[in-house]
């Protein structure tokens, strides 16, 4: 009974060399995702609007969302701010994910995402809902208690080679994603009363 508890236990546990890599990897996600809607914040705030889903009074709250994505990427990468930042920037998926939803259930697939980079437009679709609940699954492991191990420098190269393993395939998925949903939207486009 004892031993079944503490098996238990220790697979509530996150190892640090893995908290330190999503840490890593969500931190350039949040960072680049603010990076681009400062570079481009008209079409962002643009974007930011035709959702649809707060009074036009309350549209400057665009200008709030990098700065709160750049608040979430900083913190990620202190150990001690982890899990609130973990929370936080869990809790922007879940919006992000639920602005898409609405706006796919009203038939609204053309509308830019406002997630691409520079002077990319994005119409959203329903994977990026999926792909927003996914992330928040991963971003939530963040939330475990540490393992109680020290980092060891074969450590680094873990951290390291996995958070630019994690960046290349979350870009190459994004892209292979986005560039799959463009030909339905067009075809949307072509057929709107």
């Amino acid at each position: 009974m004892v031993h079944a508890r503490v098996v238990y236990h220790v697979c509530l546990m996150i190892d640090p060399a893995v908290s330190a890599l999503l840490a890593g990897a969500f931190a350039l996600l949040f960072g680049s995702a603010a990076l681009h809607k400062w570079l481009e914040a008209q079409r962002f705030a643009d974007a930011f609007r035709a959702y649809d889903l707060v009074p036009a009074s309350l549209a400057w709250i665009s200008r709030l969302l990098p700065a709160l994505e750049l608040a979430v990427a900083l913190a990620l990468l202190a150990p001690p701010s982890r899990a609130g930042a973990a929370a936080a920037g869990a809790a922007l998926l879940l919006v992000y994910a639920a602005a898409i939803g609405v706006n796919l259930g009203r038939g609204r697939r053309t509308l830019d995402c406002g997630c691409g980079g520079p002077r990319e437009r994005r119409p959203i679709g329903i994977w990026m809902v999926w792909r927003n609940l996914f992330l928040c699954a991963l971003l939530a492991a963040l939330l475990l208690p540490g393992a109680p191990r020290a980092l060891a420098s074969v450590d680094a190269l873990t951290i390291g080679a996995g958070t630019a393993v994690a960046a290349l395939l979350y870009m190459s998925l994004d892209a292979l994603l986005g560039r799959a949903q463009l030909p339905a939207a067009a075809a949307a486009e072509g057929h709107r009363p």
